[in-house]
């Protein structure tokens, strides 16, 4: 299908996204985190031509279909998504690839995936400050019209919030934090991630838009996003890649693991990334996940292919330091994007290893389905590439109830007080932003 490319102002996106933000879907996936090197480029879609949306099934034979049906090459010298799949993937998709306990029901509840189908996408590359609509030629000049009409998008509303209640007291988490500590010495893991939740009814005057520009605010992630419209939202600001892929078959990822909270002081800041870089629990704790991402990925990606060029970097976020590293691969020929999401989900960083073994744990413990907390986010191109994010520091909102989890990797040296501590460190902004506190 050949492809329209309109030109189009280089202003935030978030302003040209305002006025979608109610449609039935639309999708901003928003590199947020300026001067990050992931935050090169953002793009918004609306008007899908079909929506996939989770019902029970497993989506990813049809969305496998859909792509292959769909397959066309991209246009060189733009941004790599220009038409495709956009949405959120739920982590409880993880049962259609295992098999794994049902988790605790609780409400709010979430479909397994929202993915829009979408004919035109509006491309932003922040580096190069400009700024695009691409896709087939109608849909383009539709979403050109509609972004264009945009009017100024308003300063941020702080005066309307809500506090947040958690599931489980303080001293029910960190029992359930011993509790995974005595399966890790009793063999049956290495480490498993355990998720408190927070919930609250969202106060009247107070949209999921406003949520998240709020959350964009305090703490701007490289892969934030804003997907929804009507009842059902996922706004996020997540510092992980999950996966990429480009159209050649080069795969990235990039499993977080290790947390500081970053400090006003300059120099207590410094103290706190060092501790961090020196700890070695939490290193111990990525190079697990490491290894486990090397093995998901070792599954679908070429002999000797997988390599780990960054061990335990530290990467600083404007509210949090972490350990992050690199895996890499090449996809071995004839297999595509679906192939890879299916041989690493959910991702490794908030599961543990053993995974399925983990993932029974974290059902058995935590108090309700994660829904699109712990699944990803993000595009399928319809070249063949993918780019999807953690769907962590996430606010998933249904009805006017929003809930919102934080977790963390348990080890042996794990001490619970410390584990509970580092859950607030992470909730911390979003809380903040729906409380309605200023910066």
């Amino acid at each position: 299908m050949p492809k329209t490319v309109l030109d189009l102002p280089a202003a935030d996106p978030i302003a040209f996204f305002a006025p979608l933000a109610d449609d039935p879907l639309a999708v901003l996936l928003d590199s947020a985190a300026r001067g990050d090197p992931r935050s090169r480029y953002s793009y918004i879609a609306a008007d899908p031509v079909d929506v996939l949306v989770g019902d029970g099934t497993a989506p990813f034979v049809r969305l496998k279909a859909r792509l292959a049906a769909r397959h066309d090459s991209a246009r060189t010298g733009l941004p790599p998504f220009q038409g495709g799949f956009a949405g959120w993937l739920s982590y409880d998709l993880g049962r259609h690839l295992e098999r794994l306990p049902p988790p605790h029901p609780a409400q709010p509840s979430f479909p397994d995936c929202v993915l829009g189908e979408f004919n035109a996408v509006a491309a932003f590359d922040h580096q190069q400050g400009q700024a695009w609509v691409v896709g087939e030629d109608k849909a383009a000049r539709h979403l050109r019209d509609r972004l264009m009409a945009a009017p100024a998008l308003p300063p941020v509303d702080w005066l309307t919030g809500v506090q947040a209640q958690p599931d489980l007291s303080r001293d029910q988490y960190q029992a359930r934090v011993a509790r995974v500590v005595d399966y890790i010495r009793a063999g049956d893991v290495f480490q498993a991630n355990l998720a408190q939740r927070f919930t609250a009814t969202a106060p009247p005057g107070l949209s999921a838009f406003d949520l998240y520009r709020r959350m964009r605010h305090l703490a701007p992630g490289p892969f934030s996003a804003f997907i929804g419209g009507g009842d059902c939202v996922l706004a996020a600001v997540s510092p992980e890649r999950f996966l990429s892929l480009d159209a050649q078959g080069h795969v990235e990822s990039r499993p977080i693991k290790g947390t500081r909270p970053r400090h006003a002081d300059p120099l207590r800041d410094r103290a706190l990334a060092l501790e961090l870089a020196d700890s070695a629990k939490d290193r111990a704790e990525n190079l697990m996940i490491l290894d486990l991402m090397r093995n998901d990925l070792s599954r679908v990606c070429a002999i000797g292919s997988v390599r780990a060029p960054t061990r335990m970097g530290l990467e600083s976020f404007p509210a949090i330091h972490h350990l992050v590293s690199v895996v890499t691969g090449t996809l071995r020929p004839g297999l595509g994007a679906v192939d890879l999401l299916q041989a690493a989900f959910p991702p490794g960083s908030i599961t543990g290893a053993p995974k399925i073994r983990a993932m029974e744990i974290i059902a058995e413990l935590e108090t309700a389905p994660r829904g699109p907390y712990c699944g990803a986010h993000g595009w399928f191109g319809d070249d063949g590439a993918m780019d999807l994010a953690v769907a962590i520091r996430v606010a998933a909102w249904r009805d006017g109830q929003v809930a919102i989890h934080a977790g963390g990797g348990i080890t042996a040296e794990s001490d619970p007080a410390a584990e509970y501590d580092e859950t607030l460190v992470k909730a911390g902004p979003i809380l903040r932003a729906l409380a309605g506190e200023r910066p």
